[in-house]
């Protein structure tokens, strides 16, 4: 089935109003594929369009959410901690599934590239088989997504720039996404350590793809900068300071991070500590 009389804002409005999230990210699947077949050239026009999607995406009735300090901590040596651990995961994918579809609806009045939507698109469907690798991971445990309580502020960052393409690039991709390729090496040991094989796999395939999401906020942030005659590393440090609630907490992964275009004098003039000299320790 085809939905060709959609544009692609629509599509992102569908799936940012489906609630249940295996349906959201089935959604989000059919919706790439027919946008990549209609870029080959194999399928009707899809136009880019406009949309107003709203200002929240629709979730389940559960995972609970609560206040960020509400969430109980994890303790990943446990397997209890592993569920809690895999979960978190998944709630995160889930969120960035609606981040990516909500840039493409909220921004496509902006005159950018198509390459530009082919990118968050595929960022979309990505993360959208990252959720249900999380979910399998944890139905393969005795568990599902929505058994725990979920941290409820990770939109805020969407409702901060809701109205500012190049704030959301700098906050989602570049600093909340950029984070993930801090912390997902240390979760992989986990895992391995514990013998989970499939949770290993997942997190690693995972992992190597979010390279891929943070370079293209780093890619369309600097194509923005130029576009407009700034300096994308003061832009940055200006931006994540309007938007960003807090300090950005080293260690940093820096080889990842330059690996998708970021480079240390964008985020370590952020970070609540001074950079630590080569060699040190």
């Amino acid at each position: 089935m085809t939905d060709t009389s959609l544009t692609l804002a629509q599509m992102a409005t569908n799936v940012l109003t489906t609630a249940d999230g295996r349906a959201k990210t089935a959604l989000s699947h059919r919706y790439a594929a027919q946008w990549f077949a209609y870029r080959r050239d194999d399928a009707p026009e899809i136009a880019v369009g406009t949309a107003a999607p709203p200002l929240h995406p629709a979730r389940p009735d559960q995972p609970e959410l609560r206040n960020p300090r509400d969430v109980p901590k994890r303790k990943p040596g446990t397997e209890v901690g592993r569920k809690a651990l895999l979960h978190a995961v998944a709630h995160i994918e889930l969120n960035a599934v609606d981040l990516h579809w909500d840039l493409i609806a909220r921004f496509s009045h902006v005159p950018m590239p198509l390459g530009f939507f082919d990118d968050w698109v595929q960022s979309a469907d990505e993360e959208s088989k990252h959720f249900n690798l999380m979910c399998d991971c944890l139905e393969n445990l005795g568990s599902h997504y929505g058994e725990l309580p979920a941290h409820a502020g990770m939109w805020r960052a969407a409702e901060d720039t809701a109205d500012d393409l190049m704030g959301r690039l700098a906050v989602v991709p570049m600093v909340l996404e950029a984070r993930g390729l801090d912390v997902t090496p240390g979760m992989i040991e986990v895992f391995k350590k514990a013998n989970l094989t499939e949770a290993v796999e997942a997190l690693t395939l995972i992992y190597a793809e979010e390279v891929g999401h943070v370079a293209y906020g780093a890619k369309w942030f600097n194509f923005l900068c130029g576009r407009d005659g700034l300096d994308p590393k003061e832009e940055f440090h200006k931006l994540v300071r309007r938007y960003f609630h807090g300090a950005l907490k080293p260690p940093f992964n820096e080889e990842k991070r330059a690996e998708a275009g970021i480079p240390p004098d964008f985020y370590w003039p952020l970070s609540d500590q001074i950079r630590p000299l080569p060699g040190w320790s």
